[in-house]
């Protein structure tokens, strides 16, 4: 479907959406896009369901986004758009949501903004979910909190799952650019072109614009600092529980993992689909349960021009964006997120000689820090901290080795039901004392009690993080000065209250980075192999000591 042919058959619809007859009873803004009616909340203007692109549906499945033209009249903006397709939550899960609405025709962002906003520091968030879930509707996201501290805050929709990230050679072969995938992540560039465009109308900066998410949010932050196509929309960026993972390449078979066009190919033939044309021709809702079923799980693909390389060979050469970073992650990151573990082993002795066989001449290092007499603490935070600990590390790392404004946290906070549950420190667990919604978390979700205590600490982490977004430098009143991480390798530890320290889970950094090096040495994935499930490390290369 060509770009005309998709405009002329989205304007019935476009029109239908919009009237310049509404009661004037919302504030309005005549923004380049459009002018849209949003609903006033005291001293906030919000407006929900701004679409930044065009539906991509039928043909235009598995497209790169395309701009939405502007609209006629005036386009209320009172509710939120339709969350993207997505499998629906596991029963029980502590991050269930529940979603009013799910459509391929998804492509929509929110805005909070101070009603005097003028030249605002803005901030946008990625919401996470394994590529695979969420929404930036969700409560918890809320950014009237963010806003009432002077940000405009955006939340937006992109695709997931198998919608957004699936690669193959007939769509490579159709893509003006010769590759396929990371659909979902144009979506993410796509609607930061919509803020750098239309912002301003709304009362922020375009100049000042801080990415920021969680989880697959983080990895899309990464991303994001590693595409050439992002370069210049955003001027600071936040990744909260980031994983630096090995990401497919897109043709070739490197570092053990599949090249994602021949997944997606192995995904057709799964579901009886002979080509492109078949899949096109599925429901979305059973075409993302089939897919899930079959194994397919969503990642970026390495294809030389969206993803040019590898993140961490990327951030090696000093090719991601030049912007300040705030990073961190969580102490009970894998205690909600235990699929991630590896089948226990028989007992403390197995487990030392597996580490043993696996990390070679860097055992006795890795059983100094995981030992064997406390085998499932150990399992727990080897996970942890090769993924997230080592990942926040040298994202502030390679920041301030450029010379950039680079802050480190470890969030490190309980309260009763959370740690009655196992879950200290949980993953995501610090995103209500962020947005300042911790009495909107999702209903299985370990009440946060409506304390003294905990409200402070909310106050805290939300100063914080506007304070970065505003200048780069997160600083909050009455609170503990924090330090770049270049700066004796300082960082904030929230745990009751937040404190400033330095030198984070001392030798962690180092031992995991040269476990990586080598890996990356002897072509061999990084990721989901640690701790007793690890094959036998290579040994030391050129630069990895």
């Amino acid at each position: 479907m060509t770009i005309l042919s998709r405009l002329a058959a989205f304007g019935a619809m476009l029109l239908g959406a919009v009237t310049p007859a509404l009661a004037a009873d919302g504030p309005v803004v005549h923004a380049p896009a459009g002018a849209v009616r949003g609903v006033a909340t005291g001293d906030l203007h919000v407006f929900r369901g701004l679409p930044y692109a065009l539906p991509p549906v039928g043909p235009a499945r598995w497209t790169a986004p395309v701009a939405m033209p502007p609209w006629p009249g005036v386009r209320p903006a009172t509710r939120f758009g339709a969350a993207c397709i997505q499998p629906p939550s596991r029963p029980g899960s502590i991050y269930a949501a529940d979603h009013a609405a799910l459509s391929e025709d998804c492509l929509t962002l929110n805005v909070w903004a101070p009603a005097a906003a003028g030249g605002a520091p803005v901030f946008v968030w990625i919401h996470g979910g394994s590529l695979t879930t969420g929404s930036g509707a969700e409560p918890m996201y809320d950014g009237a909190a963010l806003a009432r501290r002077g940000l405009v805050v955006v939340t937006m929709n992109y695709r997931l799952g198998v919608l957004g990230w699936l690669a193959h050679p007939e769509l490579s072969a159709e893509s003006p650019d010769a590759v396929s995938g990371n659909y979902g992540l144009l979506d993410q560039i796509a609607a930061l072109r919509w803020v750098k465009d239309n912002i301003a109308a709304f009362g922020g900066d375009p100049a000042n614009v801080t990415v920021a998410g969680e989880s697959a949010g983080a990895l899309s932050v990464m991303y994001l600092m590693a595409s050439p196509r992002a370069r210049g929309l955003f001027a600071k960026a936040i990744a909260q529980s980031a994983y630096m993972i090995t990401t497919p390449d897109l043709k070739r078979r490197r570092f053990g993992v599949e090249p994602a066009e021949a997944a997606g190919s192995r995904l057709g033939t799964a579901l009886g689909a002979g080509d492109i044309a078949a899949l096109r021709a599925m429901d979305g809702a059973a075409l993302t349960a089939a897919a899930q079923k079959a194994g397919f799980f969503p990642f970026g693909a390495v294809d030389g021009q969206v993803l040019p390389d590898q993140l961490v060979t990327l951030f090696d050469k000093g090719a991601q964006a030049p912007v300040p970073i705030l990073a961190g992650f969580n102490s009970g990151e894998i205690r909600s997120l235990r699929f991630l573990l590896p089948p226990a082993p028989a007992d403390a002795a197995a487990y030392e000689a597996a580490i043993r066989a696996g990390y070679g001449a860097l055992a006795p290092a890795f059983l100094a820090r995981y030992p064997a007499d406390a085998v499932d603490e150990s399992m727990l935070a080897a996970v942890r901290d090769a993924m997230y600990g080592w990942t926040a590390e040298r994202l502030v790392a390679a920041q301030g080795a450029r010379g950039l404004p680079s802050f480190l946290y470890l969030f490190d906070h309980g309260y009763p039901a959370a740690d009655a549950a196992g879950l200290h420190g949980f993953h995501a667990g610090e995103l209500p004392y962020v947005f300042g919604t911790i009495a909107d978390t999702p209903r299985y979700w370990p009440p946060i009690p409506d304390s003294a205590g905990e409200r402070a600490l909310s106050t805290a982490m939300a100063d914080y993080w506007a304070a970065f977004a505003r200048t780069g430098a997160p600083q909050a009143t009455g609170q503990p000065a924090w330090q770049p991480y270049a700066r004796d390798g300082a960082y904030m530890h929230f745990a009751d209250v937040p404190r400033a320290e330095t030198g984070l889970l001392s030798g962690m950094f180092a031992l995991h980075e040269a476990v990586v090096c080598r890996r990356r040495a002897a072509d061999i994935a990084w990721n989901w192999n640690i701790g007793i499930v690890a094959p036998p490390l290579p040994p030391a290369a050129a630069g990895c000591e």
